[in-house]
C-alpha cells in the first residue's frame, strides 16, 4: 500500500475491541512515534501505555472517549526540552508531539488496529491519577484496538476542502 493509500484508508476509529492487541504491535507503534521527526531531533515527548484495567480504569475518569479500547497511549511533552524558534520564541514541544501521535496513529492503521486523536480527557485529573505525568504538556488520548465489526468512519470523514482551497503557488 503506498502512502495515499494508508493515509486515505486510515479513520477516527470510534468502534473497538476489548481484545487484546500484540505486544510487538504495541512495540512497532512506539518504534513509529520514536522515528518521528522533531524540531533539531531533541524529541522533547514520552509515551505512556494504559495497558492494565486499573491503567484503562483510570483513564476513563478522565474521558468518555475511550471507545472500548483494552489499551491507550498518552502523548506528552517538555516545554523545557523543546527546540525554541529564536524569531518569536516558538516553542516546537506540542507540534513535535503531534507529529509522533500522528507517526502512531497511521502505523497502528498499517498494523489492522484502529484509533483516534482524543484531545477532550481532564489532563489535571490525569496527571494526578497518574503521577508520572506530572511535568508535561499532555497533548492526547490514542485509544487502540481492533475495529469492531460494525466500526466506520464517520460522516463527516470524506469532507475535505481540497488542495485548491488549501494551497497556495506563490
Amino acid at each position: 500500500m503506498t502512502f495515499l493509500e494508508l493515509a486515505k484508508k486510515r479513520y477516527s476509529c470510534r468502534s473497538l475491541q476489548d481484545r487484546p492487541v500484540e505486544e510487538e504491535k504495541l512495540h512497532r507503534i512506539l518504534e513509529a512515534g520514536n522515528l518521528a521527526p522533531t524540531a533539531v531531533n531533541k524529541q522533547p515527548i514520552h509515551f505512556w501505555v494504559l495497558k492494565s484495567s486499573e491503567a484503562m480504569k483510570k483513564l476513563a475518569e478522565t474521558t468518555h472517549f475511550v471507545f472500548g479500547a483494552p489499551v491507550a497511549i498518552v502523548i506528552g511533552s517538555k516545554a523545557e526540552e523543546a527546540w525554541v524558534r529564536s524569531f518569536d520564541e516558538k516553542n516546537f514541544a506540542e507540534i513535535d508531539a503531534s507529529i509522533a501521535a500522528t507517526h502512531m496513529m497511521l502505523e497502528a492503521e498499517d498494523l489492522g488496529l484502529g484509533t483516534t486523536w482524543v484531545g477532550h480527557f481532564d489532563a489535571p485529573k490525569m496527571k494526578k491519577l497518574f503521577p508520572e505525568m506530572a511535568g508535561f504538556e499532555l497533548s492526547c488520548v490514542l485509544p487502540i484496538g481492533y475495529p469492531t465489526d460494525d466500526a466506520a468512519p464517520s460522516t463527516r470523514h470524506a469532507e475535505r476542502k481540497g488542495t485548491e482551497a488549501l494551497v497556495s503557488w506563490l
